[in-house]
């Protein structure tokens, strides 16, 4: 949910920073006003590249878990739910430098912030659906291929885009400061309650995260230590696939907290009187999330690689050796 806060703040409105770009209101600010085009900003022409990006990489995500037939488990349904979400956000994005430029107006620009904060809300929330599919695809290891866990994660997901919806819509429906400048937070026009709220919702999230990972790598460690137990030793082979386990969670948690916490602090501790580079320097790298994971999620995974063959070439070439991971394969 604080991925939409970010969001929001590039969203948010044409963003008018004094000549030198990095002092003045530290806020970006929403242009109510249609005089004279505003001077070309840097740090919005790197969030539209950004979302370019990101966009064309999750476009591609899409596109191939659509056309494979294969990919309808629940685990590539959640990277679906993921990547539809970092699409909308990339396209988002570029929606904003549109028309932030072209089209300046209250409505759009509002309109524009709500479906960033939706995107993004999206993303996060299916990050963390993603970890819970992980956590029970080893804790339920024996009945995780059942009904039930199916419509567990079909229910978490209709809860993850409900809720992402419903907190894009507040600012469009009321929730923003276009009429209260003293209201109003490093991200405008998003209100500082509504900033706070995004963030303690970001807060929350990552501490689930963070706890079901540390259960994640005990789960691992312990079966680790079975199999050791059954053959009487543990083998250089056990050793290393633990120790490559848990490294690549630690770097996939890393990754998303690096990613979002400064935004997510800053938003809570960051003044509307601050520098706007302030902003555009914490809302930039969250951005760089929704990039990073189509890599960590979908194109690592052998399965999505076979399905590019056949997508890309035509064949499958029987020659390259593809092996069917579980969710639980990090």
């Amino acid at each position: 949910m604080e991925a939409a806060a970010a969001l929001n703040e590039s969203g948010a409105a044409a963003p008018r920073l004094p000549a030198g770009g990095g002092g003045g209101n530290a806020s970006l600010e929403l242009a109510s006003r249609p005089p004279a085009p505003a001077a070309l900003n840097p740090w919005d022409v790197m969030l539209c590249v950004s979302g370019t990006a990101i966009a064309c990489e999750n476009a591609l995500v899409v596109a191939i878990i659509c056309y494979s037939p294969a990919l309808r488990t629940p685990m590539f349904v959640l990277v679906g739910s993921l990547a539809t979400a970092d699409l909308l956000a990339g396209l988002g994005l570029i929606l904003n430098f549109v028309f932030q430029y072209v089209i300046r107006s209250e409505t759009v620009s509002l309109l524009t912030v709500g479906f960033l904060v939706a995107s993004f809300a999206a993303s996060v929330s299916s990050l963390l659906a993603i970890t819970v599919d992980r956590y029970l695809s080893l804790y339920n290891a024996l009945t995780y291929y059942s009904e039930r866990t199916v419509l567990c994660i079909h229910t978490m997901l209709a809860g993850a885009w409900g809720v992402s919806l419903c907190l894009g819509l507040l600012p469009v429906l009321g929730w923003n400061c276009l009429h209260d400048r003293a209201a109003c937070s490093v991200v405008r026009p998003l209100t500082k309650s509504n900033v706070t709220l995004l963030s303690a919702s970001f807060f929350l999230i990552f501490l689930i995260m963070l706890h079901l990972y540390i259960e994640i790598c005990k789960i691992v460690c312990r079966h680790a230590h079975q199999i050791a137990l059954q053959q009487h030793f543990l083998t250089a082979s056990h050793y290393v696939a633990t120790k490559k386990g848990v490294s690549t969670l630690a770097i996939i948690l890393g990754t998303f907290g690096a990613s979002w916490l400064p935004f997510a602090i800053y938003c809570v501790v960051g003044d509307p009187d601050y520098p706007s580079v302030y902003t555009y320097a914490t809302l930039l790298p969250a951005t760089y999330n929704s990039m990073i994971n189509p890599i960590i999620y979908a194109y690592r995974n052998q399965e999505i690689q076979r399905s590019m063959w056949v997508l890309f070439c035509g064949c499958f070439q029987a020659k390259v050796s593809f092996r069917s991971r579980s969710p639980s394969d990090v």
